[in-house]
């Protein structure tokens, strides 16, 4: 994801913090919390803090221990986050794999995100009341950003700007603080703090913005999960918003508002990929992305602060592709 020297070897320090933050007292619990871990990912959130940590600096350094655990820390809460939104979701895949409730039941997944969750806080205690006090709030964040998703599902009504709060709590707080705790925990100045974090949140409302469009427009195999699952859960994002604004009285909004047939589904699916709608939410997706590189200007330059620009642009370049096609 960032292509800065040393960061391969800086991931593989956080997957090994991550194993030894899953261990639990019992092997069972163990399995179930590491099941995701184990699964691997992108590690967006531990990259983005090493990264921040690293900017102003002329010459690529291991990161300090502290950096490769408050990355930890912020990871462990996606995660946790990500076993409790699944069993909203009733997901049954997840980066390629069983999810958590589709293989131990809800109960299991519940607690398993709780024990995640609790490792993160102890973590972030660890590295100090700033950024312990900073992820507490980034959870609690987290929670209302995706209560405000749930109170409108089926809502053909949605605005935009519900959207917009939400996916800022539910999505980009946690890139924001990422880059935070790394501006912290990598001893930077107040300055480099708030760009920093500025940089993260408008990261992260592209990030999501992206992610919704490509749920409209890609398949299964391109995303790792279902294709078209928030169509089918009532969640109306930016393009399906976009293209509802377009023609009010249409087709679209005809067919929103309750569960979906499979024929209704891939309907819905067909008239947001036409609409218009998916070339303008990736116009918006791109001027967070012009936010969060304008950030960076209060960052002095090298390696890493170049990497965290070009981040910003290739989020934007693979989706466009798939648009393209």
């Amino acid at each position: 994801m960032l292509d800065v020297a040393g960061m391969p070897g800086e991931l593989e320090r956080v997957e090994h913090e991550l194993t030894e933050a899953v261990q639990a007292s019992g092997p069972f619990l163990t399995e179930v919390a590491g099941h995701l871990i184990y699964a691997g990912g992108k590690r967006a959130r531990p990259a983005l803090a090493i990264a921040s940590a690293g900017t102003g600096k002329a010459v690529i350094e291991p990161a300090a221990r502290e950096v490769i655990l408050g990355g930890v820390a912020v990871e462990l809460v996606q995660v946790g986050s990500l076993c409790h939104d699944d069993v909203m979701d009733e997901a049954t895949t997840r980066r390629g794999v069983e999810t958590v409730n589709a293989k131990w039941g809800n109960l299991q997944a519940i607690l398993a995100g709780d024990f995640l969750l609790a490792r993160a806080s102890e973590i972030a205690a660890s590295l100090g009341v700033e950024v312990a006090g900073l992820l507490a709030k980034t959870i609690g964040v987290l929670a209302e950003g995706q209560t405000d998703e749930l109170q409108s599902t089926y809502d053909a009504d949605r605005s935009e700007d519900a959207y917009l709060r939400s996916i800022s709590g539910k999505t980009a707080s946690l890139f924001a603080t990422s880059c935070r705790i790394g501006a912290i925990t990598g001893g930077l100045g107040e300055q480099e703090e708030d760009a920093l974090t500025e940089y993260g949140q408008g990261f992260g409302m592209a990030f999501q913005i992206v992610d919704d469009v490509l749920d409209v427009i890609a398949t299964d195999e391109q995303l790792g999960k279902p294709a078209g699952h928030d169509l089918l859960e009532g969640v109306y994002t930016l393009p399906v918003l976009r293209s509802m604004a377009a023609d009010p009285g249409g087709e679209l909004r005809t067919l929103l508002g309750g569960p979906l047939e499979a024929a209704g589904w891939a309907r819905a699916r067909d008239l947001v990929r036409t609409s218009g709608a998916v070339e303008q939410s990736l116009a918006v997706a791109a001027e967070h992305v012009t936010t969060a590189r304008t950030a960076l200007e209060q960052v002095g330059p090298g390696p890493s602060t170049t990497a965290l620009a070009e981040s910003a642009d290739r989020l934007l370049a693979g989706v466009q592709e798939i648009a393209a096609g």
